[in-house]
């Protein structure tokens, strides 16, 4: 079964958190593809009402899917950002955060993303990780149940998060492996010449 993965974006956002991720999914389809097989991931690049984003540095995304009128998904996953505070004072994507995440088996987060999962109420009572730079303020927050340093992604069964920036591509390599297989995860980091352990310490 072909599981729809949102990438949500929103002003500011880091490329590489949603790139990065996007290229893991895409290509972990295409290697099943190639071997004649239904593809894994529908991946979506959603932003609430549609709108175009401009990511950090000022590269802008158009044509991106209404996240308003997405019902379900299997995957959510949320970048992170350099201006945590403009984000989390955006009530209209908390809102969305919230929505998508309650009809989600798997939500996740990359980099300071996770302080957006916070906000949502997503990591209460659960340990989380984020940008080594920021996991003190991560633990600081209110209803966590932990942040912890030295590794690349923290696997809490229905949320999931990951430190900063090329570790969101490990952690989808994890969700590869997770719904699918170490082999296709294995497979899909060597097409994306990059090394990959199922460890997620660093």
């Amino acid at each position: 079964m072909t599981m729809r993965v949102v990438i949500l974006l929103f002003d500011g956002f880091d490329v590489i958190d949603a790139g990065g991720p996007y290229e893991v999914f895409l290509t972990a389809s295409r290697l099943l593809e190639r071997d004649g097989a239904a593809p894994a991931y529908e991946v979506l690049l959603a932003s609430p009402g549609g709108m175009d984003i401009g990511a950090f540095g000022g590269m802008t995304l158009t044509r991106l899917v209404d996240s308003d009128a997405i019902g379900s998904c299997d995957i959510l996953l949320v970048p992170g950002t350099i201006d945590v505070a403009c984000a989390l004072s955006d009530s209209r994507l908390r809102e969305t955060i919230e929505r998508l995440a309650a009809s989600a088996p798997m939500t996740a987060s990359v980099c300071t993303g996770a302080f957006l999962l916070a906000r949502a109420g997503l990591l209460a009572g659960i340990t989380a990780t984020t940008h080594w730079e920021d996991v003190a303020d991560l633990a600081a927050c209110e209803d966590i149940g932990g942040a912890v340093r030295g590794v690349r992604w923290v696997d809490a069964g229905a949320v999931l998060t990951s430190g900063g920036l090329t570790s969101g591509m490990h952690l989808a390599l994890h969700l590869v492996a997770r719904t699918q297989s170490l082999e296709l995860a294995q497979r899909t980091a060597r097409q994306l010449d990059m090394t990959w352990s199922p460890d997620p310490a660093m």
